[in-house]
């Protein structure tokens, strides 16, 4: 079986773009709270995860509650397990959720779960997260000018924000300009309680998006954004061909404390930090000239 791809929240799982690919396990261990779910419960999940799929990658919002983080790092101490990867990453909610579809996608290709995992971290690079918020005077999870905030109060202002892979933050009119993706992407947006014609005209034209899904706004969104006056959305490459080329462009290692094959310079798995150049015959992970050519300026 495909290595199985966790995340703490049901409302992170995106629909299957077709039948191959596995869906996402929301764990219950997480979205629930330990007077309703205990710690026997929580550990008995994970052990049929690991003696289903051999290994399990967990994605984390770094937003989440501490709570939450400290159950999940309790369940791999108690089971004393090598073969669970905690992901904590800094995507938005959607962001999040198309980060676990792709890593669903790539599942079922021939990547060994050490890759796979550690992979996150780059192809957080190719997703272009943000919303249209009606507010930005209580954001804080990107930088906002005193004009912005001021100009929040204004009844009927609406601002773009992007907040991955890097941030930038306009006004929303028809001459705003986020930076957009240098590759082919497919934008999905998720409605809150703003209309999403801008999103829609006005970002995906500008993006040359191939074209704009309508999808569910994560309970989460809300909070992240300090608002719930938004429209989350989300721009990714959809073509797995290409992702795949991307990931398996990038030179492998193998960990030294635990053996899995990585990219980066990190194993998801056990934390342990790749050797200096000088203890290791490799050279430090790159990525091909072919590949980077489709990285946005700025990515490693």
């Amino acid at each position: 079986m495909p290595t199985a791809i966790a995340v703490t929240s049901p409302e992170l799982v995106l629909p299957s773009p077709d039948r191959h690919t596995p869906t996402a396990v929301a764990l219950k261990s997480a979205g629930q709270s330990p007077k309703t779910y205990s710690l026997d419960q929580a550990l008995t999940e994970m052990h049929q995860l690991i003696e289903y799929h051999g290994y399990v990658i967990v994605l984390c919002p770094a937003s989440a509650p501490q709570a939450v983080r400290h159950r999940l790092h309790a369940i791999r101490s108690v089971l004393e397990s090598d073969r669970i990867a905690f992901v904590r990453s800094e995507l938005p909610p959607l962001g999040l959720s198309v980060l676990a579809l792709q890593l669903r996608q790539l599942s079922v290709c021939d990547f060994s779960p050490g890759v796979l995992a550690s992979a996150a971290r780059l192809l957080s690079h190719y997703i272009y997260a943000g919303a249209l918020l009606g507010s930005v005077a209580r954001l804080d999870r990107v930088p906002v000018t005193l004009r912005s905030h001021t100009k929040s109060w204004v009844p009927g202002t609406q601002f773009a924000v992007l907040a991955a892979p890097r941030t930038a933050m306009v006004k929303a009119t028809r001459e705003a300009v986020l930076p957009p993706p240098e590759f082919g992407t497919k934008l999905l947006y998720a409605p809150g309680q703003l209309d999403p014609a801008w999103v829609t005209d006005t970002l995906a034209d500008v993006w040359q998006a191939q074209g704009a899904v309508d999808v569910p706004l994560p309970a989460e969104s809300a909070r992240w954004w300090a608002t719930g006056k938004l429209v989350e959305f989300a721009a990714a490459i959809p073509d797995i061909s290409v992702l795949y080329q991307l990931v398996s462009s990038v030179r492998r290692e193998d960990c030294h404390w635990c053996g899995l094959e990585l990219i980066g310079d990190r194993c998801a798995f056990c934390a342990a930090p790749l050797l200096p150049p000088s203890e290791r015959v490799a050279a430090a992970p790159e990525v091909t000239t072919g590949a980077r050519a489709l990285l946005p300026r700025g990515a490693t």
